[in-house]
């Protein structure tokens, strides 16, 4: 065959096929980083029987292979559903679920008696439990992406998960006390020995309508009336959905009894509203607002009570745990004094004592945990989380449409946002509320959500990051979307 026998590659199919052949190379590079995540786990689990048990046992490495088998399997799904989805995602979140389930292993450990440590089956206790959590969590995740081809989708069913997610958050605070109250917050749903806490799957269905609505509205809620210190101002006809969503997070904070939920709804919200408008206004409003509202059930919880007082006995915890150190202040003085032992490095995992520390397990597991790796070991969990939120934000700014770009930066400050209300709670920084950690604290509903709410993150940004097809033509089709616009949503072609 003679040279000029042999076609020349053009430009659009050497585009897309370094394109394609990038998208191999991340997810060799997700797998690569999901196996270190699992050594990590396993030696963390070594490091915890060599001080708690004074020996190694030899299935010390059962739990972390296991979840490597569960998250190896979700890889896959990966690679054949979203195979331009970011890799770093799950790598960092297995790495945080590894870490949690450790330390619920340790908390089984530290309940155990001397003689019944040794002995401790690898799959029982709550380590166990929240092992299967995490099968189940992954499954539904890896469902969501097999369903859910192209998130512009989830704009079609925009108002029924608007209102399934009001019928969520309501649920919790008219029920009895006795099928919905924790520590003081209603947040869940009890019937027999099981329970579970809608609020966290809520805010995903709340936040896909949000990203829906604004959208649809964002010109409007632009427009300013005013100039004031070199900041637009809406009107005041444009401030009606602000005060909604501040009135259902005030009955929140109300009736379901916890600032954290309160403060999660509403900021989501406000945060989504800036994205979408871009008015620093919008912030400002939300922050007088919200604290406006809170402020106004602590004075109300000290003069008339009723569905106030709970809020008013939280904010006098926190103002002056010390106060009543051995009875309403006794949880926080705890989480104080165990920050406080950890120090810098820490007693070592498995040194501490979280069973002094109640609700380690869920509220308090960060302060838990803290006792044993320290300030620094704390700082690089936060630094983890912190590239989840970043790389949530670069899908957003990535992806082509604007009903993704809001959907993906509110998935991403929501998880932030939930991180910083536990950790502000736990360090004093604000009233305590009811919310876990994320993929760390014991329970099946925040896992579950959590992993949810990933999955979303992954199905933006394998449509942000498909490659565009050469020579400045129109950008490649999401797996299983319409190339159309949906309800009108303007679709913008970012080149990456």
């Amino acid at each position: 065959m003679t040279a000029a026998a042999v076609p020349a590659a053009s430009p659009a199919s050497t585009g897309e096929e370094s394109g394609v052949r990038l998208a191999r190379s991340r997810r060799n590079a997700e797998l690569s980083l999901l196996l270190l995540a699992m050594v990590l786990v396993a030696a963390y689990a070594a490091m915890i029987e060599a001080k708690a048990l004074d020996t190694i046992t030899p299935d010390f490495w059962i739990p972390a292979a296991a979840l490597g088998l569960v998250f190896l399997g979700l890889h896959l799904v990966i690679r054949w559903l979203a195979p331009y989805a970011d890799p770093a995602l799950l790598p960092a979140v297995a790495l945080l679920n590894g870490i949690g389930i450790g330390f619920l292993r340790r908390y089984d450990l530290a309940k155990a008696t001397p003689a019944e440590r040794e002995d401790l089956a690898v799959f029982a206790g709550t380590g166990g439990r929240q092992l299967a959590w995490t099968l189940a969590a992954v499954v539904l995740a890896a469902a969501l992406l097999a369903i859910l081809r192209d998130h512009r989708s989830l704009s079609r069913y925009a108002y029924t998960l608007g209102l399934a997610g009001i019928v969520l958050v309501m649920i919790p605070a008219v029920l009895p006390s006795r099928f919905s109250e924790i520590n003081g917050a209603k947040l869940w749903i009890k019937f027999g020995g099981f329970s579970i806490q809608p609020g966290e799957f809520a805010k995903l269905a709340l936040l896909t309508f949000f990203a829906y609505y604004l959208v649809r509205k964002r010109e409007v809620l632009s427009l300013a009336s005013r100039r004031v210190l070199g900041i637009d101002f809406p009107r005041g006809r444009d401030l009606g959905p602000v005060l909604v969503v501040w009135l259902v997070s005030l009955l929140v904070l109300i009736f379901e009894k916890d600032l954290g939920t309160s403060l999660l709804y509403f900021g989501m919200f406000v945060v989504t509203l800036y994205i979408a408008t871009e008015r620093v206004s919008w912030l400002l409003i939300g922050l007088i607002l919200f604290f406006g509202g809170a402020y106004l059930a602590y004075v109300l919880g000290s003069t008339v009570g009723g569905p106030f007082a709970n809020f008013y006995d939280r904010a006098q915890i926190w103002l002056d745990p010390f106060a009543e150190p051995y009875d309403r202040g006794y949880q926080l003085v705890q989480g104080l004094l165990t920050l406080g032992t950890g120090g810098l490095f820490g007693a070592g995992p498995g040194g501490g004592q979280p069973a002094l520390l109640p609700e380690v397990q869920t509220d308090f597991i960060f302060a838990g945990i803290g006792e044993e790796i320290g300030l620094f070991g704390l700082s690089a969990l936060l630094v983890i989380y912190l590239l989840i939120v970043e790389r949530g934000l670069r899908a957003a700014l990535a992806v082509r449409d604007s009903f993704g770009k809001l959907l993906a930066g509110g998935l991403a400050f929501t998880l932030g946002l939930q991180v910083f209300v536990i950790v502000g709670g736990i360090s004093k920084l604000i009233p305590l509320t009811g919310q876990t950690t994320p993929f760390l604290s014991a329970g099946g509903s925040s896992l579950m959500a959590n992993w949810l709410l990933i999955a979303l993150l992954l199905r933006v940004s394998d449509g942000a990051r498909r490659p565009v097809t050469g020579g400045g033509g129109p950008a490649a089709r999401p797996a299983g979307g319409p190339p159309e616009q949906l309800h009108g949503a303007p679709t913008e072609v970012i080149q990456p």
